[in-house]
């Protein structure tokens, strides 16, 4: 194959009282048809969701976060554009954010980007901007012709403390760190540190190009929609393999992926992000452009209990409170116009799921997904990676080697599972 191209929340105060920047409040879902109505409506083309800072499986930058540091993160667009811009989240911050400088440029090799492609953001017209704590930033647009599942780098310098970062842990991809002002650079010799976790990023969006219409879809759930599993820096997660069907079959489209590894539907747990009945209106209903959503989720409230995962178990949860949970992401999508895929759970046999009780909570639930006409139409991630031979077990050739997580073959028969006609 070859290599793929690319807690507490303040509100937002007046314009006036944030220095250097216009921070842009996104609008509601049902607000969105009209938006399109007009040209040059911006549209969602790489998003993530955001967690509190956290180091439940080793040091990452989240926990001191930054101080005279340039961050270099590549994302890989789903769909293209002629303009750009970024979004920021101080989401988890105690204390507004400070951003000296951004820049958004093509990728090249690790941390350098192609010569010429450098283009400075700025945010209100101000090449420097303070997000409140609680707050997200957009960018101003930028001239940038971009094509769908391209490799794009955003450069972000923090000349002062940042204090704890607001992040997304399992990014599945390398960031890179510098000491200094280094966000024009096209080399990458001066990013000697790396990550693979991505801050303050939350969004990368376009606008112009192919004529937008609300048919964008978000990915939502935990580390199996996260892509926990899979290549490093390959950009196979089920979502990015969805994407590249759209752009195969010639009709790009936006693909979202809001998945969190660790997160749960029904309870907050510190270091894999807020209960997904919580954070669906901030991560989904906020998005532009998006006409459907993929549900997968549920196996960690299942699972969640063993008291010897990071910060201890979660409180037990049944069936029926997962079901409960369900009916709340179906309802709160529906009452924004949004279409909801709802999916199997997929097999735990030989993982650290392993359990009769467990097993009977994924069977009863999967038998639920399937025949309870709740959701717009359902997709069987269970059968399409499961082992025809032991189908509580993946697949060897589809399996990451935890039994619980697909690898690249697994993530890439879970996207062929799903009927493009149906998104």
């Amino acid at each position: 194959m070859t290599k793929k191209t690319f807690g507490a929340a303040a509100r937002l105060t007046t314009v006036a009282a944030l220095s250097a920047a216009v921070l842009t409040a996104l609008p509601p879902a049902d607000s969105v048809a009209a938006e399109h109505r007009h040209g040059g409506a911006w549209r969602g083309a790489w998003a993530t969701s955001v967690q509190q800072p956290a180091a439940p499986f080793g040091t990452n930058w989240s926990t001191d976060g930054f101080s005279d540091h340039t961050v270099r993160q590549v994302v890989r667009v789903t769909t293209g554009g002629t303009k750009a811009r970024i979004e920021l989240s101080n989401r988890y911050g105690t204390t507004p954010l400070k951003i000296t400088g951004a820049t958004v440029a093509r990728t090249a090799e690790g941390g350098a980007v192609q010569a010429g492609s450098v283009r400075r953001l700025s945010f209100g017209g101000e090449r420097s901007a303070t997000v409140p704590a609680g707050g997200t930033a957009l960018s101003d647009g930028v001239p940038f012709k971009v094509e769908a599942l391209e490799s794009l780098t955003v450069t972000l310098y923090l000349a002062g403390p940042t204090g704890p970062a607001t992040f997304h842990h399992f990014a599945g991809a390398t960031s890179y760190r510098a000491k200094g002002d280094h966000r024009s650079d096209t080399s990458g010799s001066a990013f000697t540190e790396t990550s693979t976790s991505w801050y303050y990023l939350s969004g990368v969006e376009v606008s112009g190009g192919q004529a937008p219409r609300r048919n964008g879809v978000v990915t939502f759930g935990d580390s199996i929609t996260d892509g926990v599993g899979g290549t490093n820096d390959a950009d196979n997660r089920y979502p990015d393999e969805l994407a590249e069907r759209f752009a195969a079959a010639g009709k790009p489209r936006s693909v979202l992926n809001h998945g969190i590894g660790g997160n749960q539907v029904t309870n907050d747990w510190e270091w894999a992000g807020e209960k997904a009945v919580a954070r669906f209106k901030k991560d989904v209903l906020t998005e532009r452009g998006v006409g459907t959503v993929i549900l997968l989720e549920g196996i960690n409230d299942f699972g969640g209990s063993n008291p010897d995962f990071p910060g201890g178990g979660t409180p037990e949860v049944s069936v029926d409170k997962l079901i409960e949970g369900h009916r709340s992401l179906i309802r709160q999508a529906h009452a924004k116009g949004i279409k909801v895929i709802g999916a199997t759970l997929t097999p735990v046999k030989g993982s650290i799921y392993d359990t009769p009780v467990i097993e009977a909570k994924r069977d009863a639930f999967n038998t639920w997904v399937r025949t309870s006409g709740a959701y717009d139409s359902v997709v069987d991630f269970d059968r399409a990676v499961a082992d025809p031979s032991d189908p509580d077990r993946i697949l060897p050739a589809f399996d990451s080697g935890d039994h619980l997580h697909p690898g690249d073959a697994g993530y890439k028969a879970m996207a062929e599972a799903l009927d493009l006609d149906t998104l």
